[in-house]
């Protein structure tokens, strides 16, 4: 009987063993590859963005802020200037104006909103659109343009990837989000917190 083929078999077998072992119990050497993100880490991600309501300012604290504002630009202009890492400041509150809706009003826009942040969480997945949330956000735009639920909805078509804007006919009208810049009649002052 040939054993060379026997002994040749079980020394291939040592050595894949032993590969192996050194692989297992050897550090690797390269840094640790961050998780990716799984689509429920999206999805709580946009929950978390898009759903979060604003906070009405306060007015007997606006008075106080101007005038500490004030002292402050008074100081840092009597301060050197300062290199781009001395400048950038975590992320500050944004005041935004919007028009206050009625409870019923309110519940329908809840109700687009709530359909169009999964419809965006969706279509972020391979081989679908973006559909579901253009038509929510676009019904809560048409209805309620004044309203924080029409900022978001704008929000999400500008974060939309741009290749779909043409697709499903994004106009610029509809990306615009100047206008909650500013005080319009009807309006209150509000405090947008985004999160990181």
């Amino acid at each position: 009987m040939n054993t060379f083929w026997l002994k040749t078999a079980g020394l291939a077998g040592v050595v894949v063993v032993v590969i192996v072992l050194i692989g297992v119990f050897l550090p690797s050497e390269s840094e640790p590859k961050a998780k990716p993100k799984t689509f429920y880490d999206v999805v709580g991600e946009d929950r978390q963005r898009f759903l979060a309501e604003p906070k009405p300012e306060d007015l007997a604290e606006q008075k106080p802020k101007l005038a500490e504002q004030q002292a402050l630009e008074e100081k840092k202009a009597d301060e050197p200037a300062k290199t781009v890492e001395q400048t950038l400041k975590p992320t500050e509150p944004v005041k935004l104006y919007f028009a206050e809706l009625s409870e019923i009003d309110k519940i329908e826009a809840e109700r687009f909103l709530n359909v169009a942040v999964p419809g965006r969480s969706i279509g972020r997945l391979p081989m679908t659109g973006f559909k579901l949330m253009v038509d929510n956000c676009r019904q809560i735009i048409r209805r309620w343009p004044d309203s924080w639920y029409a900022y978001r909805a704008k929000q999400m078509l500008v974060d939309m990837p741009r290749r779909f804007h043409s697709r499903y006919k994004v106009t610029q009208e509809e990306l615009d989000l100047s206008r909650f810049a500013k005080p319009r009649p009807g309006t209150k002052p509000f405090i947008i917190e985004e999160p990181d």
